[in-house]
């Protein structure tokens, strides 16, 4: 063996003879698609969703312990770092529900041609960003009109 990555290509039979096996292919090997990517998207939405939820309990629990506990939590949810964690966790959210949508679409009815799965990736990538838009302003709407009310 003049390459040790000869050994890598090295496999067994199930009666125990040696066989040379295909390695697979690298990730140089493809080209960066959107399927790729949003793949990759859809396991770190899932990830991002899992602990903006853990942090919404903690507001939860914040609210639940009274007002002082409450009002340092607005404060954090108030700063506008804060709130770009917020929109993330809406866009996290958002995006995983619609990749999950389009994994059942998948599983139920098929759509697993290249152009169709390219063009799907891109429909939800416009859903998500559309539907995270409209939920944000929504969700800005309501916490304008509650400050206003209690200024007056």
């Amino acid at each position: 063996m003049d390459d040790v990555r000869e050994a890598l290509y090295v496999g067994q039979r199930s009666d125990g003879t040696l066989i040379r096996r295909p390695m697979s292919p690298h990730l140089q090997v493809y080209r960066f698609r959107l399927s790729m990517f949003l793949s990759i998207a859809n396991r770190a939405a899932g990830v991002a969703a899992a602990g903006g939820t853990a942090l919404g309990v903690l507001w939860l629990s914040a609210a639940a312990k009274g007002p002082e506990s409450f009002n340092r939590a607005r404060k954090v949810t108030g700063h506008p770092l804060g709130q770009l964690m917020m929109g993330g966790w809406v866009l996290a959210l958002v995006y995983h529900l619609i990749a999950g949508l389009r994994h059942l679409i998948w599983d139920s009815v098929g759509r697993f041609e290249k152009h169709q799965i390219n063009e799907d990736g891109k429909k939800a990538v416009v859903a998500t960003l559309s539907l995270t838009a409209v939920l944000l302003v929504a969700l800005g709407c309501v916490a304008s009109s509650r400050r206003n009310k209690g200024t007056s």
